[in-house]
């Protein structure tokens, strides 16, 4: 049996349209501009005004200003609403906000919160740890400008996919250990947690087949390290997984499907944030490969995905009070 025989029917189209992740330093600028064409080419949802601006905001100290991508509903009424800060996936060394440009709308659809987008830069050019800075910038600009953008900074939730999702852990991770912003949430889309999983001496032989490989895994860990994954002092705050506590983070939503390469680790560390007292959501979707929540609208377990998440978001997020959607 192959991970194939294994893939939900209703996203074995998505399996032949992503393809097999081939990545390498010659085809690495090539991959970036065919996953800024294929994601630029499915349409989003209509959000009924709905304002998108890009903004400049102040970068870590040395380095460029970070370019965020600002998403504002039509607000109901005046008083601050929580927000969600978007980190995109893509291994750590492609992709931009227009990567989740369809997901985001559906999300903001669905609540009706700001959502800030971060552009941050990418490896190998800037490996760890100028990415998270790029994040960590993004949620302190969230919280100096909350009045501004409307919204309360005790109630900023963090939703990364892929590597966006082991950025949105580390980003809980670093906020906790700086206590200088704080997060309310932490929403991980089958994130990408752990360098050790490129030498799991038992590995599944169902997982890692399709579309994001354990070669396209090595050279991603590798690219964002600057260095040979899965070995060494490798910094928590780089790989969220080699955290050794995990309490005191925010309650997590932590999603993965059954033959993404990253099921075990993210199972792992659903696990243990359990274990260290976080309120922990976790969702295994079935037959489920990376990359399968891009088939929102067009395939079950994406829907219930979106179902899923957004549930848990309105749990941790919305006012006290406030009637079920």
């Amino acid at each position: 049996m192959s991970g194939r025989e294994l893939v939900d029917p209703e996203l074995l189209w998505l399996v032949d349209l992503i393809g097999e992740i081939r990545l390498d330093a010659d085809s690495l600028p090539e991959l970036r501009a065919q996953f800024e064409e294929m994601t630029a080419s499915v349409p989003p949802p209509e959000v009924p005004g709905l304002t998108i601006t890009d903004r400049r905001i102040p970068g870590p100290d040395g380095a460029p200003e970070v370019r965020v991508v600002v998403y504002e509903p039509k607000r109901s009424g005046s008083a601050p609403t929580p927000a969600l800060l978007w980190i995109h996936g893509g291994g750590y060394v492609i992709g931009s906000p227009t990567a989740a440009n369809r997901m985001v709308h559906f999300f903001v659809a669905e609540l009706g919160w700001p959502v800030v987008s971060v552009d941050y830069r990418l490896a190998p050019e800037t490996p760890f740890p100028g990415p998270l800075e790029d994040c960590h910038a993004a949620l302190s600009w969230m919280t100096t400008h909350a009045d501004e953008l409307g919204v309360d900074p005790s109630r900023f939730g963090v939703v990364g996919e892929s590597a966006g999702g082991g950025l949105a852990a580390s980003l809980a991770l670093l906020a906790r250990d700086r206590g200088d912003v704080s997060l309310a949430h932490q929403l991980l889309v089958y994130p990408m947690l752990d360098d050790r999983t490129v030498d799991d001496p038992a590995p599944s032989p169902f997982q890692g087949e399709l579309i994001w490989t354990r070669a396209a895994n090595r050279f991603a860990w590798t690219a964002y390290l600057g260095a040979e994954p899965g070995r060494g002092d490798v910094s928590p705050h780089a790989a969220a997984a080699r955290a050794e506590d995990l309490s005191g983070l925010p309650p997590a939503f932590v999603s993965v499907g059954s033959i993404d390469l990253f099921c075990d680790e993210d199972i792992e560390y659903a696990r243990r944030m359990a274990r260290a007292g976080v309120p922990t959501e976790l969702h295994v979707y079935p037959g489920a490969p990376h990359s399968f929540v891009g088939a929102i609208g067009m395939a079950r377990a994406a829907d219930d995905h979106l179902r899923d998440a957004v549930a848990a978001l309105r749990a941790a997020l919305a006012p006290a009070g406030a009637a079920p959607a």
